[in-house]
């Protein structure tokens, strides 16, 4: 069986919702994957099982030869795939010849680039801050087309982001692990019961995409329904649910320690919501919280956008809207129109979309026969 030495830019106890599933558990039935992880509070390189390490930060520029030193055969590799960080893939470039090993470059979410885009829409750019940007992408750019394979999360990120990567692409978006969905708990209230989690920044930008959801629920007829929020920062989100008198009874808040317990409290839901503006920065791969939601069969109204309507569609699997508080507003009457048993429905059928075209299992198997043909 070939070998794949997967290089992450987390750290060790990070939630790898993502890594876990498809590197850690389907990908191992194609390939012999080791994976790296970094630390910042430990001294030394550790084996945390028989395919997890953990390297700390410091050894970065020189990964391979502080892996090599302490046991790993890098020789025998037939693929050494980075995560995210350029720099990194930088010295994994410069071993090739050496190693004989192909490369890969895994873009998961492109933090850099969504930065200054979010501060180009909002007028918060310098100009020096953005020809620095440009010169950064050409640069990144040049180190990913030196590599054997691209892997962005959708097609839509390699063309907004790097459109002049020109390798061999594989395209390897989010899934739902079919071994690890959770059963739809059906509450005995009368209410519907709305879910949303998401972080509640205290930028002004920030916390208006949130207050047109609220805005929305203020101008809802009907008082049958709860708002339920996850949030890391609930006293934040607690301050601005103040400015509206008429839902602070209709609200609750969780702050989730970990993702089981996030999942356990979806799946007491009726709704989820992931709701952005329809812009580059957030609709160019299927967030994370849609996937969340329908693990627990928990139908989720959503953007209506260029990402999402390839995966939904409007009415069947999921709800579509546009971003403003009239089209959110309209949307969430529409839904409290319906029975329980119709909005089940609507999440029994969106997990079903995504176990057949978002499966990890067929993610796993799709990227190991793509891997063996480079």
């Amino acid at each position: 069986m070939k070998k794949l030495l997967y290089i992450t830019d987390q750290d060790e106890y990070a939630d790898h919702c993502f890594i876990t599933p498809l590197f850690e558990t389907y990908l191992q039935k194609y390939l012999t994957v080791d994976i790296v992880y970094f630390t910042d509070f430990k001294s030394d390189c550790e084996q945390k099982d028989a395919h997890r390490f953990t390297v700390p930060t410091r050894y970065k520029n020189v990964l391979l030869d502080e892996l090599k030193r302490n046991g790993m055969p890098i020789d025998s590799y037939n693929y050494v795939m980075v995560r995210n960080d350029i720099n990194i893939m930088k010295h994994v470039l410069k071993e090739k010849d050496k190693y004989q090993y192909k490369t890969a470059f895994r873009l998961s979410f492109p933090k850099r680039n969504i930065r200054m885009k979010y501060n180009r829409g909002s007028k918060k750019i310098r100009f020096r801050d953005a020809i620095s940007d440009k010169i950064k992408t050409k640069s990144e750019t040049k180190i990913i087309n030196m590599c054997d394979v691209f892997l962005p999360t959708s097609q839509n990120m390699h063309e907004k982001f790097f459109p002049k990567v020109t390798i061999k692409t594989i395209i390897c978006p989010p899934g739902i692990d079919p071994n690890m969905l959770h059963s739809n708990i059906q509450h005995k209230g009368e209410e519907k019961r709305f879910f949303y989690v998401g972080e509640f920044k205290r930028s002004l930008d920030e916390s208006k995409r949130f207050e047109t959801v609220l805005n929305a629920f203020t101008k809802v007829k009907s008082d049958k329904w709860k708002l339920i929020i996850s949030t890391k920062d609930p006293q934040y989100a607690s301050e601005m649910i103040k400015k509206y008198h008429n839902l602070e009874n209709n609200i609750e808040f969780h702050n989730a320690k970990n993702r089981d317990e996030l999942l356990d409290i979806i799946a007491s839901a009726d709704i989820g919501m992931a709701l952005l503006p329809d812009i580059p920065i957030y609709n160019t791969s299927t967030p994370v919280k849609i996937i969340d939601y329908y693990s627990s069969a928990v139908p989720c109204i959503m953007t209506n956008s260029g990402h999402t309507n390839k995966i939904f569609t409007d009415c069947i699997d999921a709800w579509f809207c546009k971003f403003s508080q009239n089209d959110i507003k309209e949307k969430i009457e529409y839904i409290l129109s319906l029975d329980k048993k119709s909005i089940a429905d609507v999440g029994i059928k969106g997990q079903k979309r995504l176990l057949d075209i978002r499966n990890y299992e067929k993610i796993a198997e799709d990227l190991a026969m793509k891997l063996e043909v480079l």
